[in-house]
């Protein structure tokens, strides 16, 4: 889906490891075994990338989805087809396919294998002592070995900023954070989103609940359920493919009464699309984390021949890692530019945002 930010341009080719700009193409079903598939539009390469999905699955909406279209950009521009040879993925039901799958794409001879997701760290880590050869790198957690890229983002920023959103435009001075599995990525989206709204308003009550699962819509829409029904009108959701559940009450409830004040804040990649019903549209703005344009990073160092093994990559607001998302009006103008005001605070380093919940 394309991505739509207000102040975030995304730099090309920085040293400290900022991003070429890029947009999503959409998720292909299933993965392939052969590179049949889709042609790109560059100069055909020899240089080939894939990645393992965690349980969320590859079309959640989110984390796994952002991560595929950056693999697909990266195919676009360098003329690889998807399959063997080029680009693809293995998408992971259970935990118990980690191991499996990035086993498979090794062999399959890929240069670079993403493990995507902070659940993937044990399996990134045995593998990458099992097979030292192999160029590997995982998003969102550190494995520590010379064949690993480490990936991280200041998710804290972004839900900081998510936090101002809900803080100005609540009607009800309830907002809720509906988070999935309790590990420190989410944690940080947490801390972030509390301190976010707590410098505008500190009275302003935060529900926060764990659903245990990134792969539960189910979960996701009784949660919101019932922070809504408790009077909450916001609510984020850093919850993958579970956070789907999150948009589906929201839109019934919108589509029930037409004047109800209801929002979502989305995560990960610009979830405007999830949050339409009818001629409304039920989402606020979205934390944006720049999984797509991080995997492009790190694979062009590698097509280049300075894969960046052992090195731990983060990126923040000021490296236009993290941001957010256009709100299409939904968030006035004057809003907006004090949202803008608390941004630059925190690129600037006048801001530190805590990773964890104090």
């Amino acid at each position: 889906m394309t991505k739509r930010k207000f102040g975030l341009g995304l730099s090309l080719m920085l040293a400290a490891g900022t991003m070429l700009t890029a947009c999503g193409s959409s998720s292909d079903e299933g993965s392939s075994t052969s590179g049949s598939s889709e042609s790109g539009g560059g100069e055909a390469s020899d240089f080939s990338v894939a990645m393992v999905t965690d349980v969320g699955g590859v079309d959640d909406k989110s984390f796994n989805q952002s991560a595929w279209e950056g693999l697909q950009q990266f195919g676009e521009e360098n003329g690889l087809k998807k399959g063997d040879g080029g680009f693809d993925y293995l998408q992971s039901a259970s935990d118990a396919d980690y191991n499996t799958n990035l086993n498979n794409l090794i062999r399959r001879d890929f240069d670079v294998v993403f493990g995507i997701g902070f659940l993937m760290e044990g399996a990134v880590k045995e593998i990458a002592e099992q097979q030292k050869d192999a160029q590997l790198a995982i998003i969102d957690a550190v494995v520590d070995a010379p064949n690993v890229a480490s990936v991280l983002f200041k998710e804290q920023e972004a839900a900081y900023l998510a936090g101002v959103a809900a803080a100005l435009m609540t009607e009800t001075n309830k907002v809720g954070f509906v988070g999935g599995q309790d590990i420190p990525v989410i944690e940080r989206f947490e801390a972030g989103f509390l301190e976010g709204v707590a410098a505008v308003d500190n009275t302003i009550e935060v529900d926060v609940q764990y659903t245990g699962a990134f792969d539960k819509a189910e979960l996701g829409k009784t949660t919101a359920n019932r922070m809504y029904s408790a009077g909450a009108d916001i609510v984020f959701h850093a919850a993958g493919g579970t956070g789907n559940g999150v948009f589906t009450e929201a839109k019934e409830r919108k589509e029930a009464d037409p004047d109800a004040n209801i929002w979502v804040i989305g995560v990960d990649a610009d979830q405007y699309d999830e949050g339409q019903v009818g001629d409304a549209n039920v989402t606020l703005t979205s934390a944006l984390k720049e999984v797509d344009q991080a995997v492009i990073d790190i694979a062009n160092k590698a097509k280049a021949g300075e894969f960046p093994g052992g090195e731990t990559i983060v990126y923040g607001l000021a490296e236009d890692g993290v941001g957010l998302a256009d709100s299409r009006g939904a968030i006035p103008e004057d809003k907006m530019a004090q949202i803008e005001e608390y941004k630059e605070k925190i690129a600037s380093g006048e801001i530190t945002v805590p990773e964890t919940v104090e």
